[in-house]
């Protein structure tokens, strides 16, 4: 049995060594802008009633240099009572994502589903800990599946295009 060299093994390898595979990885991330309101303190902790929670996510990327993305996970959240508004959370949390040999068609998909997924465990934990540091109980975001949500906007994006209406079952 003869020796196969690395290049019989990988045709994308080159004989010099140089990397033309496709590659994404993490450089950073980190909380970008972070803001917590409490407008009814001190009697909001007096309030018998039970809070309605709104949660709103934007997902954002932007070229931010020479094969570096940046990805924003915006978290908006109200907790409202019958007495009124107990807490408002805004975070945004982003990475920074270095990119290598990756075609463009496949970068849309990776920064809308891929990395919000990296990323919404620690920005889970952001908003956990500021609503206990705000003096309520912490507040654990459900996990998101945010690569379902990617492909129902796709085909939600692609109805549209080609002029189909969905209607909803009764």
């Amino acid at each position: 049995m003869a020796d196969e060299t690395s290049t019989d093994l990988n045709p994308a390898a080159l004989p010099n060594g140089e990397d033309t595979g496709p590659a994404i990885g993490l450089i950073s991330q980190y909380v970008k802008d972070l803001s917590f309101e409490n407008p009814n303190a001190p009697a909001v902790y007096q309030w018998a009633s039970a809070p309605q929670v709104d949660v709103q996510f934007n997902i954002g990327a932007d070229n931010v240099g020479e094969n570096l993305f940046e990805v924003s996970l915006k978290i908006d959240i109200t907790s409202k009572s019958d007495e009124g508004t107990q807490f408002v959370v805004d975070v945004k949390y982003a990475g920074l994502f270095g990119v290598r040999n990756v075609p463009d068609d496949q970068l849309q998909p990776f920064f809308l589903a891929e990395a919000p997924r990296i990323l919404f465990p620690f920005a889970r934990r952001v908003v956990a800990d500021v609503v206990r540091d705000g003096g309520f109980a912490p507040l654990l975001l459900e996990p998101i599946d945010f690569h379902a949500l990617f492909l129902q906007q796709a085909q939600a994006m692609q109805a549209e295009q080609t002029g189909e209406v969905t209607v909803g079952q009764a």
